[in-house]
């Protein structure tokens, strides 16, 4: 029964292009009934005042029942009338035009609603202006005019004026209708297509997501599925465990920082050097030397320390995949201004970084992922001559603060 309702409450339509097609059928009932009951009260008058009233009433009748069954029709089809029905609708007004003064008594063609077809043309002029052929919008608009001039006859003579006005009415009406209809359709059309653009780009962040979530889940899997009996595997199962706590809290639609991150940091500000320090110490079989003391002090909102976290893993994986490096050195430094400096460099076989694309894992999750979060990455190749990336970024003000107190309260 809501729904239903919801139907009727213009508020609660949709700003689509259904929902304002919806919108078109009650202005078009609105005006049509309005004309209705405009003519209504006037029919007795003209009946007892008409040289034909068996010929008046029946046109009465034909206008009244159109504007009713326009009304029900454009209801049920929820969007104005077609083509075909919007040829029929201005041909009975034109009709009625022309056959008016037959059925009027002479001097009721102006100033009341006797003479119900001036009106009841205009309704009709202005509700088929949603039609969306122009040109039988311009057809059907210029033979109302034309015969609104039959229907003045020589009675229009002696007040050109109003007779000039009517016409202008049509004309300026029908214009002013016909841009509404087309604005507010393009509107409709504008807002789908940005709901469709929307969606489209919700569609292809939540793909990245999975992309970057997966891709060192994946590499970890891969390496332990190669390594030799006797390998690293205890450090590659701490891997494994790891990316499986991402992918649960990915499923689980929950933020994917692993449990110990939350258990030390509490979702507040994280501090880089022991997250640098732990990801490494998976990484044992590198022997990673590690030269952290000159940003101790930095520290970085969670999404920002994770990001980090999960492009250091992505880089640490690739050195151990496909560098062949003996040594990685992995160096984190905080600048005066407040800038800081995550660097990791092997001495491996490297590759040239003009002529090869980038990976997943150095596309999405080290570079995509990192300027996604406002970072900046810069990564520096060559062919045996291993490979630097550089992970800067500013400090929070609000920690740069702290550590400018910590600096005046050790003075």
């Amino acid at each position: 029964m809501a729904g239903r309702n919801a139907l009727w409450r213009v508020t609660d339509l949709p700003t689509t292009k259904v929902g304002v097609e919806r919108v078109f059928t009650y202005f078009i009932a609105g005006v049509r009934l309005g004309t209705v009951a405009q003519m209504v009260p006037a029919v007795q008058v003209g009946l007892a005042s008409s040289p034909r009233d068996s010929a008046y009433l029946a046109c009465w009748l034909a206008a009244a029942g159109a504007s009713v069954l326009v009304t029900v029709v454009t209801l049920i089809r929820r969007r104005p009338l077609g083509a075909a029905a919007s040829t029929a609708d201005f041909a009975l007004a034109c009709t009625l035009l022309v056959l008016a003064p037959h059925v009027l008594a002479p001097g009721e063609r102006f100033g009341t609603w006797v003479a119900y077809q001036p009106g009841y043309a205009l309704s009709v002029v202005i509700t088929a202006s949603g039609v969306r052929s122009l040109v039988l919008w311009a057809g059907g608009l210029v033979s109302v005019v034309v015969c609104y001039l039959v229907y003045l006859g020589d009675n229009g003579a002696g007040m050109t004026t109003t007779a000039m006005g009517n016409e202008l009415t049509y004309v300026v009406y029908a214009v002013v209708a016909r841009m509404l209809f087309n604005y507010i359709r393009r509107i409709a059309h504008d807002a789908d297509a940005s709901r469709a653009l929307v969606a489209e780009l919700a569609r292809g962040e939540e793909e990245r997501r999975a992309r970057v979530l997966m891709h060192n889940g994946v590499a970890v899997m891969q390496l332990l599925a190669n390594s030799t009996p006797g390998g690293p595997r205890s450090g590659l199962a701490d891997l494994a465990e790891v990316e499986v706590q991402r992918m649960r809290a990915y499923l689980r639609g929950r933020s994917t920082a692993t449990e110990d991150d939350e258990r030390v940091d509490g979702g507040g500000p994280v501090t880089l050097a022991p997250l640098v320090e732990r990801m490494c110490d998976r990484f044992a079989d590198l022997h990673a030397d590690t030269l952290l003391d000159l940003g101790a002090s930095v520290r970085l909102p969670a999404g920002d320390a994770e990001a980090v976290e999960s492009a250091l893993e992505s880089l640490l994986l690739n050195v151990r995949a496909h560098a062949q490096a003996h040594n990685v050195v992995i160096h984190l430094d905080e600048d005066s201004p407040g800038r800081w400096a995550l660097t990791v460099s092997d001495d491996g076989i490297g590759y040239d970084a003009d002529s090869v694309a980038p990976g997943v894992g150095l596309r999405d999750v080290v570079i995509g992922e990192l300027q996604h979060r406002g970072l900046d990455v810069a990564i520096a190749s060559a062919p045996g001559e291993g490979t630097t990336v550089t992970i800067s970024g500013s400090c929070p003000p609000s920690d740069q603060g702290e550590g400018h107190d910590r600096l005046a309260d050790a003075r």
